[in-house]
């Protein structure tokens, strides 16, 4: 099975093309937003690398709509994937333009060379597309490894060859397309075709990113195409065009997904990976061409009056959120609401805790499933009702610190080693819903900050392999998240739907970038919506907080002394850090006694939400 029960053509329109280019002759420079003053807290702790760096924060109002919306990581897609629901299409159809756009003009965190996770309602059932990239057939476990037998430092394995996967993105939405899709593939991809040739403005975010960027000037293409002669980036509204990528998208319009995999632009992926002067790769055409997506069992378990739906393994993120929120059902979370806009102590405290139990598992058990079995074979032994009461009743008034993992019904012993991935994507998230109320969560990365580092014909290249541990064994025995052929790396991505357990109704469909924290940044808005009552635009913006079974991470500058103080005072390592979270939510909500959508936007990154 890969679908899970919940109970003539159109072309684009011309409107789409100019209303993408609007304002794109802007060369003013402009400053990101600050973030808003807040009370005072302790000092950051240092040592922890988010995903990508922040680039500000400026409040945002959510958006109503009646009949369709989308909301994604920058307006210009957002734009793209609202013109193609006006012109009738689905939310495939939108998710495809989103991506090419993207693919563009948030380059830094996901693209045509990178991979994604899909859950897609379809008025009926729940589907998981899977376009998770997959290790070479030349790779081995000590593919991380220095020639002592040692992991190479992380950042030594993401830049050049080495940490490319076989991409599939394309893959996947040709997938999804073929069966949901309305408007013609080819039309999809014009918004994001002309875009290109006649140029987008830089955003800010996209400068501040570039400005932070150690290592992508080393690459001759990306230099030449990201910065000026000089080394600088270029200015915050420069018009920037890639007529490379305008090709590259217009021959995967008129040949489909196979004009990518099986011909020239594999073979120049290849040359690229193996040619890279300190660090090169094993990736080759061959593997390229040889990549299948997949669909999958989504993972849909009861919380409360809803139904939670999120992405099986390789992702780990459906798996951690549904036990997270397994162990606090039985809390009267609600009692624990934000008061005055301040997150309380009793909340984070219990939130905090869940989350170590469920990363705990998740570094012992999760992995690419096709290749290491979960416990028992089954979902059913990490998420038994009786095992996360029992993790649950693990949770006490001062903090565990560090959980350890759990022995699931059916496991006598734990016998694997602890995964050792650091896990950095740098990731971008798309909810839509079309005119039919079917939707969309679609988490897209290429892994860290523009991803190897590597630019071929005008897309950059995945790190996606950095995901496997580096280690491939320890004292308790092999990895499931060692480096295998053919395996795709463990993910946190959560695209994530909920229902009503009543009803049916499609609820809520969110997700967000950030690494191996997306699981508390997700796991915050269904909180913040389901248990707190908090509109998801206002769920989006309470400040980030949880642990990932070390130190309880708040987000810097934007809690309290008190909470800070009172988290301290029940035993917890408290780091105070920028949590550059991207979510994105559409919620059905009423309006005057009538149902409509609202949307909202995370205030730390450029997203935006728009519908009719």
């Amino acid at each position: 099975m890969s679908t899970t029960r919940i109970t003539p053509a159109l072309l684009i329109s011309p409107l789409l093309l100019s209303a993408l280019l609007a304002g794109c002759a802007s060369t003013t420079r402009q400053a990101a937003a600050p973030a808003p003053a807040q009370a005072p807290a302790s000092a950051p702790a240092t040592g922890m690398q988010a995903p990508e760096a922040a680039s500000g924060y400026a409040e945002k109002a959510g958006v109503t709509a009646r009949k369709f919306m989308v909301a994604t990581a920058n307006p210009l897609s957002t734009e793209a994937g609202y013109q193609v629901l006006r012109a009738g299409g689905s939310a495939i159809d939108a998710a495809i333009a989103v991506q090419m756009m993207l693919t563009l003009v948030e380059p830094q965190s996901s693209g045509i060379g990178g991979g994604a996770f899909l859950m897609y309602y379809d008025g009926k059932d729940v589907k998981a597309f899977d376009g998770r990239e997959t290790a070479p057939a030349a790779a081995s476990e000590r593919l991380f490894m220095t020639p002592e037998g040692k992991a190479m430092p992380f950042i030594e394995g993401v830049v050049g060859g080495r940490s490319v996967g076989a991409p599939g993105v394309l893959r996947m939405l040709e997938l999804a397309h073929k069966e949901y899709g309305k408007l013609p593939w080819a039309s999809l991809f014009e918004p994001a075709i002309r875009m290109a040739e006649e140029g987008f403005p830089v955003s800010p975010r996209l400068n501040t990113l570039l400005k932070s960027e150690q290592y992508l000037r080393k690459d001759p293409a990306a230099a030449a195409y990201f910065y000026d002669k000089d080394g600088n980036p270029w200015p915050v509204g420069t018009r920037l065009r890639n007529p490379e990528l305008a090709k590259v998208l217009r021959e995967i319009a008129l040949g489909g997904a196979n004009a990518f995999y099986n011909g020239q632009i594999a073979r120049d992926i290849e040359a690229k990976v193996k040619s890279h002067p300190t660090n090169p790769g094993l990736l080759t055409a061959a593997d390229i061409a040889g990549y299948h997506a997949k669909q999958r069992d989504a993972i849909c378990t009861d919380y409360r009056a809803w139904i939670i739906c999120g992405f099986p393994p390789p992702s780990s993120g459906g798996i951690a959120i549904a036990q997270m929120l397994g162990m606090l059902e039985g809390r009267d979370l609600r009692a624990l609401a934000p008061r005055d806009g301040q997150l309380t102590v009793e909340g984070v405290h219990l939130f905090s805790e869940a989350g170590r139990l469920a990363y705990a598992d998740r570094g012992r058990y999760v992995a690419d499933t096709d290749f290491v079995p979960l416990p028992g074979g089954t979902l059913r032994s990490l998420l038994d009702k009786t095992y996360l009461t029992q993790r649950g009743a693990l949770i006490t008034e001062t903090s565990m610190g560090q959980a350890k993992p759990g022995t699931p019904p059916g496991v006598t012993h734990v016998a694997l080693g602890q995964d050792t991935s650091p896990e950095l994507p740098s990731t971008s998230h798309i909810s839509i819903v079309d005119s039919k109320g079917q939707a969309i969560s679609m988490t897209t990365t290429i892994e860290d900050q523009f991803g190897s580092r590597q630019m071929v014909r005008g897309f950059l290249l995945n790190n996606q392999l950095t995901d496997f541990s580096f280690d491939a064994a320890d004292a308790n025995g092999p990895i499931a998240n060692r480096v295998q052929p053919g395996k795709r790396p463990r993910s946190s991505m959560a695209p994530t739907l909920v229902f009503d357990k009543a009803t049916r109704k499609l609820v809520l469909s969110t997700g967000s970038p950030g690494g191996s924290a997306i699981i508390n940044y997700v796991g915050k808005v269904l909180v913040g919506t389901l248990d707190w009552g908090l509109d998801v635009q206002k769920a989006i913006s309470l400040p980030n907080f949880g642990s990932r079974n070390g130190p309880t991470e708040l987000e810097q500058g934007r809690v309290s002394d008190a909470l800070v103080e009172g988290l301290k005072a029940k035993g917890h390592n408290v780091r105070l850090m920028e949590q550059t979270s991207g979510l994105q939510g559409i919620m059905r909500t009423t309006v005057g006694g009538e149902q409509v959508w609202f949307g909202g936007a995370d205030p730390r990154r450029e997203g935006s939400v728009k519908g009719d």
